[in-house]
């Protein structure tokens, strides 16, 4: 239990971020680290050198410019040098013999140096690749005019420089923990906390859609526009939305279902009505006989309704039947029934006669009567339709004098249940005619849409017909 708890923790995000800055922090402290060594080197030397001077000038004060041998050793130990000499004009005007044989191997000038040359230097002496004693040389910080000249042993240089390294990485190593804790908990807070909540909000939301809260971040969090804030805002739409598309599935499938139970009934009514409907064909008087004619269609187009729809639920999109016929005709059938259902409105045709693309007559009526249907239910007074082939493609135009379409219609246009455009609508029509098009594998889209009217554009490419 506790040990997948921990490598969770150490492979999370807020840990990784933590590490991250911890090595980010000491790699800043290791390229400040060179240097700041050279610099110290530097420094260093600099003591040395006016620590002599002042050992010159307590000489200077003595008898005759003489020490016993006691007090110059003394004097050399608390200078931290081997041997000092002090050229003013070109002249050695002071001399502290080293206390033993030393031989300087090597010789620097202060005055010379550059923090780059010191830099290297300083690791060349930590690593103990300089000579073991060296003969250094700068102007003395006391006097002007005066040079000082002392011999240092390097091991003594590089225990010192050591101890300032070991200082430097504690040093380092303590601002890189807690700057990395510092924004380990400012991340944490900021970004790790509210990803987390998305990341448990997505799980909820899989595990149970339909029933699974959407995201509700903090109102601090609303009122701000980074990328967590659009982050959560899209995934909170994107579960709202679902949840509702998830809830219309539900209710098509149920519908479905109701469908399919009642569709075995709903043929036997339909062929009592199918018979009546051939008897009153038979009649002599010539208004019935139209009428009984026009019956037997309409119960005929409803039977095959019943059987497409019921195809169309179970078996997703439905199948086409291509077949070339007049499309000028078929929009006359369709402007027919449908004035004949709304007596306000008045359907006009602008097509060719000698158009006659290959498509599913059936399925095209239904996608046309559902496209104009709308249109004078909503108001519409004059409908035209139009057609044209021109580049490989047939296009139908539907076009209509009404009051528009309004904006909850146009946000969800094509959507069952959500894109009707008139108070108790169910919003199919479009769904399903759009659904018919694309079956045939054209497009239906809505142009335009004001208040003086509504374009919608059916187009069929003639390659895929």
């Amino acid at each position: 239990m506790l040990r997948p708890m921990a490598r969770r923790v150490r492979h999370s995000l807020s840990a990784r971020l933590l590490w991250l800055t911890v090595g980010v922090t000491l790699l800043v402290e290791v390229m400040i680290l060179l240097p700041s060594l050279g610099r110290e080197r530097m420094a260093w030397l600099t003591n040395r050198v006016t620590e002599a001077h002042l050992a010159g000038l307590t000489v200077s004060t003595a008898p005759h410019g003489v020490v016993d041998l006691s007090t110059r050793n003394e004097l050399l130990r608390l200078s931290g040098t081997e041997a000092i000499r002090l050229v003013e004009g070109g002249r050695s005007i002071l001399v502290l013999p080293p206390r033993g044989t030393v031989h300087a191997e090597g010789q620097i000038n202060i005055a010379h140096e550059t923090l780059i040359g010191s830099m290297v230097r300083a690791v060349a002496v930590v690593l103990n690749l300089e000579p073991r004693d060296i003969l250094v040389t700068s102007p003395s910080p006391l006097q002007k005019g005066v040079i000082v000249q002392i011999v240092v042993h390097n091991p003594t240089l590089a225990d010192h420089l050591r101890r300032y390294m070991a200082h430097i990485a504690a040093l380092s190593v303590a601002i890189a923990l807690v700057t990395g804790l510092m924004v380990y908990l400012a991340l944490d807070r900021i970004l790790v906390l509210p990803m987390r909540r998305l990341t448990e909000s997505i799980a909820r939301f899989r595990t149970d859609p339909e029933h699974a809260a959407p995201l509700a971040m903090p109102r601090r969090r609303r009122v701000r526009d980074d990328e967590i804030a659009l982050a959560a805002s899209e995934l909170t739409a994107m579960q709202t939305e679902l949840r509702a598309a998830l809830w219309r599935n539900a209710r098509l499938a149920a519908l479905g279902t109701a469908v399919a139970k009642i569709s075995h009934d709903l043929r036997n009514i339909l062929s009592s009505a199918l018979l009546v409907a051939d008897r009153l064909s038979g009649s002599d008087d010539p208004g019935t006989r139209r009428a009984a004619t026009t019956l037997v269609t309409a119960v005929e187009r409803a039977t095959d309704l019943v059987t497409k729809t019921l195809t169309f639920a179970r078996e997703g999109p439905p199948a086409v039947l291509r077949a070339g016929f007049p499309l000028g005709d078929l929009v006359g059938e369709v402007a027919e029934q449908v004035m004949a259902q709304v007596e306000t409105v008045a359907v006009a045709a602008e097509i060719a006669s000698g158009l006659a693309p290959p498509l599913d007559r059936t399925q095209m009526f239904r996608a046309l009567f559902n496209l104009i249907r709308n249109a004078a239910e909503a108001g519409a007074r004059h409908v035209t339709v139009r057609a044209a082939s021109e580049a490989g493609v047939v296009t139908i135009d539907i076009e209509d004098d009404g009051p528009g379409l309004p904006e909850q219609a146009r946000a969800n246009l094509f959507r069952p249940f959500t894109g009707s455009a008139r108070r108790g609508g169910t919003g199919l029509g479009l769904a399903i005619a759009r659904d018919l098009v694309r079956a045939h594998g054209g497009e239906l889209d809505l142009v335009a849409t004001s208040d003086h009217g509504t374009l919608f554009r059916i187009n069929l490419p003639t390659e895929l017909i």
